[in-house]
């Protein structure tokens, strides 16, 4: 009997490794307690984020969104915009629906999935207004750098889901992936680089600035964003 040859799902290089790590007792119970309010399910398909959301709004897509203080930061500072996280690290997700509950925000809701899955089987074309990649892991060693998640494939699938005037924006601190993201982009026809050709954006004040980046900065190390308009 013939094989079915594999799937592009089956032959894909995923860009993360699951890393569990060890739950905080807070993090366990608003996983246990919260997700279930917050939570969307992959397999209900394509959303309807009027309805998932009970309203009608721009929708934000961050994705792998860490310990979730930017999503937070971003809903409670822009309640007119919805918020859909994506990450697969439970101790993150379990964080940010411990500050979804503290703040009582209600703008936001949250993935526990790959989203290459979630932007391939969940998202409708034009449906998202931003999508935010802020310190993807930057696969530095050579024979990693398969597996990083800003290449043309996944670009180009973030560009049919992103709405004409809609935002993408990365970040990095590793100067060899911010010279591989400019490259990416630059070869895409479907955004628009809104620093000019080449140029790397300053921080804007809305995106949180972490721990970890305050400390590279104290060390010296700098942070490259880049600000993508679709076209």
């Amino acid at each position: 009997m013939q094989q079915k040859p594999p799937s592009l799902k089956e032959h894909r290089i995923r860009s993360f490794v699951r890393r569990q790590g060890r739950l905080t007792v807070a993090q366990k119970f608003a996983l246990e307690k919260y997700l279930p309010k917050f939570g969307l399910q992959a397999s209900d398909g394509i959303f309807d984020f009027t309805k998932e959301f009970k309203r009608t709004a721009p929708t934000h897509l961050e994705i792998g969104f860490g310990n979730g203080q930017s999503v937070a930061n971003m809903a409670a500072a822009h309640p007119e915009n919805n918020y859909l996280g994506v990450e697969v690290h439970r101790p993150g997700v379990g964080n940010l629906l411990r500050l979804l509950h503290q703040q009582e925000l209600t703008n936001v809701r949250v993935m526990t999935d790959d989203a290459f899955d979630v932007l391939q089987n969940n998202i409708a074309d034009n449906a998202l207004a931003a999508v935010y990649i802020y310190f993807p892991d930057p696969w530095h060693k050579r024979c990693h750098a398969k597996r990083r998640i800003i290449n043309p494939d996944f670009v180009t699938m973030l560009a049919d889901k992103i709405e004409t005037g809609g935002l993408l924006h990365m970040a990095t601190d590793w100067e060899d992936y911010a010279l591989h993201m400019m490259k990416v982009m630059n070869s895409m026809s479907q955004f628009r680089n809104m620093a000019g050709t080449g140029a790397y954006s300053p921080r804007p004040e809305w995106r949180t600035l972490t721990k970890f980046e305050q400390r590279g900065h104290r060390l010296g190390h700098d942070v490259w964003d880049l600000m993508f308009a679709r076209t």
